[in-house]
């Protein structure tokens, strides 16, 4: 199971609500890449696939895909505002280890 706090509910929404066309819901992905190996990556997308894992959370929809499904369980995805910027922040129980940055991990 994932979990979406509030904070990162609402600028999902936000991001949702902005995007000018409807869309099927955020998805959450994990792609090669990122100075620790695996990276997180995030789109609006306009249609599910038939394979997605669907989370509602509150008023939005998360899709993903089940390679990613496997790297993320467990995960908590937050939204933070500091001094340094705003953005996403992932707790992910499966990494071994992560970048500073937060994006990356193996």
């Amino acid at each position: 199971m994932i979990e979406i706090t509030e904070p990162a509910r609402t600028a999902i929404k936000t991001a949702i609500d902005g995007a000018g066309r409807p869309v099927a819901g955020l998805r959450l992905m994990v792609q090669d890449g990122g100075c620790a190996g695996l990276k997180y990556g995030m789109a609006l997308e306009l249609e599910r696939q038939s394979d997605d894992v669907l989370i509602e959370a509150g008023e939005v929809t998360v899709l993903i895909d089940p390679e990613s499904q496997m790297h993320l369980a467990g995960t908590t995805i937050d939204f933070i505002t500091s001094l340094e910027g705003s953005g996403f922040v992932f707790e992910n129980p499966n990494a071994n280890s992560s970048c500073s940055c937060g994006k990356s991990f193996c």
